[in-house]
């Protein structure tokens, strides 16, 4: 049985494939086009998952879309009888519920000569994001919860997984969206581009959270952990937002009443105006102000249903600051958070909801890594550097292949600890926004300027934002403060106080680490590489940041060897062969 899981038209748009209940392909549609957070219809993505699979179009039994038109219509009814939202937001409305409803035509197109005999299902949003990660978790039961920006009219939604089916009981609809209070903050602060909201949450630890009164004023917890947004303060729910969701970056226009803002904060900063800071301060409150409405959800949802399992998604998921303190303000014990957690991940849930109706007794698939997108093969690689010779000796380069996996690792982390940077590209691209050690650049942990040597050399980005470590697994009790698996870089934890002079390049200014758990089992050779500097440090951390320069993460190894060529990199890993300028 293959099903195809889509999502289209939301930022992220991705496919993913399921072949008799388990994934064995998946990758957003940006690594193909090259347009970070591209949003349409993902057809690179299924062309790939196809060849990958050695499948056709026709060769697909079901088509799984993470949207669904025909829920919550009562409620946008009801909204705008009472509401009476502008003529043209209703008809930008109409438009997209149409365009969600002949999705399957847009595939067909896509395709030509090639029919499309699926059966289609459109999944509604919000259960494709419990979906990407109850039925991949390996919980028997868990408490499922997903907050987010909007889908299908509503912003977040929660209930029960047992088995195959997961049951909803309640939901936060349209207008009101924790999704939609951060990107307020983010775009009053100055970041004005959609997925800008990791730069608060990084600004955040820089400032005191001195305008968390005024943030209650915006978002209103409520008694039974909900909450609700003052919309005073909004422009999305009865004014016509410029949104672009058509086959480009996504954008999204001003969300907030600029008077009422300025009253609470003062003036707004401009894109690119110095950094004050009040502005540190705006951020940390509001990430205050969204712990506090997302922890009273989870007081709630434990009280309820009195299951210690939490399975999360949603755009929200992927506030990784907020994540690493469910442990601490909240009775959970255990918890899944998917590679994924935003819409791209909506692909692989939708599909499995379908995949697990089809068939409730077969054996659960556990997602316990993300290496299921494209690879490149040796000789490929090798072709690569042959037809690139003239540029590579240019840069003063040398080329080595290594038939020694120790030998290729051991080097690699030598240079490391000289304090090279190093772009690290090898097997299956990762799933999700985050380089878990196969498209990654790496440095040394240790040194503190390494922060501002990879800026200088290639990243160019805000100095207040942190480079994350890589550690091995076992290794995470005795550097952290919490012991706890997370493979897919999606917690914060404190390093623990003795060890933070050890490693400043991976330590953030609140003494935090967004940790990825690297496993021998999931990434042997990545492991292999940290284990190797261990060796000669006595460290098991890697400072690990994407593969990017201003784009999305490379893909295939000519874009890897583009960014090495046109950056300062020192050394660039592809495969078995290293490329090392000097």
């Amino acid at each position: 049985m293959i099903i195809l899981g889509l999502n289209a038209y939301h930022g992220d748009s991705a496919a993913a494939l399921i072949k008799d209940g388990k994934l064995i392909a998946a990758a957003e549609e940006e690594r193909f086009r090259r347009i970070k957070h591209w949003s349409g219809m993902p057809t690179e993505s299924i062309r790939w998952c196809l060849q990958d699979a050695g499948l056709k179009l026709s060769d697909v039994d079901h088509l799984a879309i993470n949207r669904n038109p025909k829920v919550n219509n009562i409620r946008r009814a009801l909204y705008v009888l009472r509401k009476r939202p502008s003529l043209q937001l209703m008809l930008k409305r109409f438009s997209n519920i149409r365009r969600a409803a002949s999705y399957e035509e847009q595939v067909s197109n896509a395709f030509p000569g090639q029919q499309l005999r699926a059966k289609v299902h459109h999944v509604e949003h919000h259960l494709a994001h419990l979906a990407s990660s109850f039925l991949v978790s390996g919980f028997d039961e868990a408490i499922c919860l997903s907050v987010d920006g909007f889908g299908d009219f509503a912003s977040s939604a929660w209930g029960m997984g047992k088995g195959a089916d997961i049951k909803i009981d309640g939901r936060v609809y349209f207008p009101h969206s924790l999704g939609v209070f951060y990107s307020v903050i983010t775009q009053f602060i100055g970041y004005p581009h959609y997925g800008d909201e990791y730069k608060v949450m990084g600004l955040a630890p820089y400032g005191e959270p001195k305008y968390l009164k005024q943030m209650r004023e915006i978002v209103k917890v409520q008694t039974d952990g909900t909450f609700k947004l003052n919309l005073d303060y909004f422009r999305h729910h009865n004014e016509d937002v410029h949104y672009t969701w058509d086959n480009a970056i996504p954008e999204i226009g001003t969300l907030y009443r600029k008077e009422p803002m300025e009253a609470l904060f003062g003036p707004q900063r401009e894109k690119g105006s110095e950094l004050e800071q009040k502005h540190r301060d705006i951020a940390r409150s509001a990430q205050v102000m969204y712990e506090e409405a997302f922890f009273a959800m989870l007081q709630s949802l434990h009280a309820k249903y009195q299951c210690s399992d939490l399975a999360l998604s949603g755009g929200c998921a992927m506030n990784s600051v907020a994540n690493g303190k469910v442990y601490l303000n909240s009775p959970f014990k255990r918890m899944y958070l998917p590679a994924s957690a935003g819409d791209a991940g909506g692909a692989i849930g939708s599909a499995f909801v379908v995949a697990r109706q089809i068939d409730k007794a077969s054996k659960p698939f556990v997602m316990d890594h993300a290496y299921v997108g494209p690879q490149s093969t040796d000789a490929e690689i090798k072709m690569l550097l042959d037809s690139r010779a003239a540029d590579i000796q240019v840069e003063g380069c040398t080329v080595r292949r290594f038939d020694d996996e120790g030998q290729l690792c051991q080097a690699t982390a030598t240079a490391i600890t000289e304090g090279k940077v190093i772009g690290w590209f090898q097997g299956r691209m990762e799933w999700g926004p985050r380089a878990l050690g196969n498209r990654s650049i790496l440095g040394d942990p240790r040194r503190a300027d390494m922060k501002d040597i990879l800026n200088l050399k290639i990243k160019r980005r805000e100095s207040f934002r942190p480079f994350a470590p890589s550690i091995l697994r076992e290794d995470v009790s005795e550097w952290f403060e919490q012991d706890d698996d997370v493979p897919f870089m999606m917690e914060v934890f404190q390093v623990r106080e003795e060890k933070r002079q050890q490693v400043p390049a991976t330590t953030h200014v609140d003494g935090s680490g967004r940790l990825q758990t690297v496993h021998q089992e999931t990434n042997p050779r990545y492991h292999r590489l940290i284990s190797e500097y261990k060796a000669i440090t006595g460290v098991p951390i890697v400072l690990n940041t994407s593969f990017n320069e201003n784009e999305p993460v490379v893909c295939k190894p000519q874009e890897a060897l583009d960014c090495f060529l046109r950056t300062k990199m020192d050394v660039l890993v592809l495969n078995d062969w290293m490329v090392r300028r000097g």
